[in-house]
């Protein structure tokens, strides 16, 4: 079985995020960049399959020069191989450009099942999963907190608010996954040396040709017009209670429109 696992290098979860002034847009140097966390537990995911199935699992993302160090995270903690698309004028792709430029890069490799976490910590969109699938013309299953394989048939247990629904397709798919799936490995001092030395391809949008004003900022089918800080934390509101209290927290919960 050949899995790739599609991760994204963000900024540090922990750190402050700003935008550039200029085109609104995350500033990626504004703290250090790490790898996103939920896709992790997609490496991981994909790692248990091919412990199970037997297989290789590739590590495919998109982004500046510095994102092959996410790349050789995931090889570290036991993926066999990473491809890293770069290029300048892939900045600013939305999820819409992003799921084209995936798309083509998979194209120059063999795939049975990609695997994705389920959103990224910098956009929290999770569109990607979806509009990837989309794109190869293969069936989508989301949110998995639970993956099976029987051959060519993969069942996934889906998030749902009440639960989780079973679904069914055949292979190839793309599967996103949430936190609740495993428990990712720390990679292991023998690992980290090994993933210096694991394969890794760099395409860039010639390579795929993917002309440059059809993703990055000119390719972007939606544009932030403003943005602002946001305001300093304000003190709460006290009510003591000298017989009136129920009355002042309703009076207080309808002004807010909770009630």
């Amino acid at each position: 079985m050949k899995i790739v696992v599609c991760v994204k290098q963000v900024p540090d979860t922990e750190a402050e995020k700003r935008l550039l002034p200029d085109t609104l847009t995350v500033d990626r140097e504004s703290s250090n960049p790490v790898l996103n966390e939920m896709d992790e537990f997609a490496i991981e995911e994909a790692l248990k399959l091919v412990e199970a199935h037997g297989g290789e699992v590739t590590v495919l993302t998109m982004g500046p020069d510095g994102a092959d160090a996410a790349v050789r995270k995931a090889l570290s903690m036991g993926a066999d191989s990473g491809i890293l698309l770069t290029d300048p004028a892939l900045a600013g792709s939305d999820a819409v450009a992003t799921s084209y430029a995936l798309a083509q890069a998979l194209g120059t490799t063999e795939y049975d099942l990609v695997i994705l976490g389920s959103e990224a910590s910098d956009a929290r969109t999770s569109l990607v999963p979806a509009m990837l699938a989309e794109r190869l013309g293969v069936p989508q299953l989301t949110f998995a907190s639970k993956v099976e394989i029987d051959g060519t048939a993969i069942t996934v247990n889906r998030l749902t608010d009440y639960g989780h629904d079973v679904v069914q397709a055949q292979l190839p798919a793309v599967v996103s996954v949430v936190e609740k799936i495993n428990e990712p490995r720390y990679p292991s001092f023998k690992g980290i040396m090994q993933a210096k030395s694991k394969p890794l391809t760099v395409l860039s949008l010639a390579d795929l040709g993917i002309a440059a004003d059809e993703v990055g900022l000119a390719g972007a089918s939606t544009e932030v017009l403003d943005a602002s800080k946001r305001p300093p934390r304000q003190a709460g509101q006290q009510v003591k209670d000298s017989g009136e209290g129920g009355v002042a927290l309703v009076e207080f919960l309808a002004t807010e429109k909770f009630v």
